[in-house]
């Protein structure tokens, strides 16, 4: 009888865990004109757009769109911004600010920010590119913003900038406007100085400033607060320059403000001449582990930049 010799098993290995890579998140400012997009938030092209059709997977001009397509050819895989001011069409920026996150921290920031430049339209630059904790929220970590409008009070509107100013010819009594400017200082319901359809549960914000400068003829006014309404800055600015045409008196504001109706305040002023200045973040306090995790990414060699020219 033929016995049959037991071949032992092998043990087999078991195979190594995989390991999601650890990715980094980034902090953007970033400045751009926003003559020719349709805002800052990425959007589809609907039946309405009647520009030139964008190309398969992409959406008509944004800000947000054009961002996200440099980076994706800078890092390798498809970035997704979040941004802390939802600028509308036509507004401009100096001081925005974005974060994504990115598996590709081998990148030097300083390369990093160069070569996604290098990809970016003429109107469009990242200013600063900097590593934070994963905890850095752009929208809930505001805590407040102010922005800036140009007024070009002169008799001839501004040939070489007509996209970055208001031309106002009018006489404008700027004393009046200054005046008025200070009633919108403080917690109030502002209401009357939000588009209809705004979708916000509330309507009370603070603003921190506004104030309005005069330099022949440049007249410029600055407003500050923790937060606004679709478009209440440029309402507020439509109606102080009414108040110094002469069509309200300063002191009507205070009337404004307590109707609570869009019809009682003034007009609202053009987005072209609008400006988003600055964003101030509140204090970042790390999550528990995460200050181990923080990289302070060292430019050691800068990788090299395509031009597209």
């Amino acid at each position: 009888m033929t016995t049959m010799t037991e071949i032992p098993q092998q043990e087999q290995t078991p195979p190594p865990p995989t390991t999601t890579p650890r990715t980094q998140r980034y902090k953007l400012t970033i400045a751009y004109r926003g003559t020719r997009y349709h805002g800052w938030q990425a959007q589809a092209a609907m039946d309405t757009y009647k520009g030139e059709p964008p190309a398969p997977g992409e959406g008509i001009p944004t800000i947000q769109e054009s961002l996200q397509r440099a980076m994706g050819e800078v890092v390798g895989h498809p970035v997704t911004l979040q941004g802390s001011s939802r600028t509308d069409s036509g507004v401009h920026a100096k001081g925005q600010i974005a974060t994504f996150d990115t598996p590709s921290v081998h990148i030097p920031v300083e390369g990093l920010r160069r070569a996604v430049n290098a990809r970016l339209p003429t109107d469009i630059l990242i200013h600063k590119l900097e590593p934070v904790p994963d905890s850095f929220d752009a929208v809930r970590g505001t805590a407040s913003k102010r922005y800036q409008f140009f007024i070009w009070n002169h008799k001839d509107r501004p040939v070489f900038f007509s996209d970055l100013a208001w031309h106002r010819w009018h006489y404008l009594d700027v004393p009046k406007m200054e005046q008025a400017a200070r009633h919108f200082v403080g917690t109030h319901d502002f209401a009357s100085f939000a588009r209809p359809g705004h979708m916000r549960e509330s309507t009370v914000r603070t603003v921190f400033a506004c104030d309005v400068h005069w330099r022949k003829p440049k007249l410029i006014i600055g407003v500050e607060g923790s937060g606004f309404l679709w478009n209440m800055v440029r309402i507020m600015v439509g109606t102080l320059v009414e108040v110094g045409m002469g069509r309200h008196e300063p002191d009507a504001i205070l009337e404004m403000i307590a109707a609570r109706d869009r019809q009682a305040a003034g007009p609202t002023a053009p987005p072209h001449g609008l400006y988003l200045q600055w964003i101030r973040m509140k204090p970042l306090v790390p999550a528990p582990g995460e200050a181990d995790l923080f990289r302070s990414a060292a430019p050691a060699e800068l990788p090299p930049i395509r031009s597209d020219s």
